[in-house]
């Protein structure tokens, strides 16, 4: 967890600016917002509360790397990853 002062160093503000956020007093700009997000190491809609599923960065740069795969690739893989799920959820229905 960062202090207010080290987010506000990481996104160019004042630590007061951060209480000010965090108070709802006033409303970031969408780049300080962004910058806030990512300084966090959380998405825009998790840190305004659109979501209360903190998604893996990791996670989100293999999902940006398929979907800049050709069709056939893409269809492959989502397949795969498909089936590994379904074999996971039988697992967890199953208590094995």
């Amino acid at each position: 967890m960062h202090s207010q002062e080290e987010l506000a160093k990481m996104v160019g503000t004042i630590s007061v600016t951060i209480g000010r956020y965090e108070r709802d007093e006033i409303k970031p700009s969408i780049d300080i917002a962004t910058k806030i997000a990512d300084a966090l190491g959380v998405s825009l809609d998790y840190l305004t509360g659109k979501t209360n599923v903190e998604l893996d960065n990791s996670i989100i740069k293999r999902v940006v790397e398929i979907q800049s795969l050709p069709d056939e690739d893409k269809k492959h893989i989502l397949y795969a990853l498909d089936g590994l799920l379904q074999n996971v959820r039988t697992k967890l229905a199953f208590g094995k």
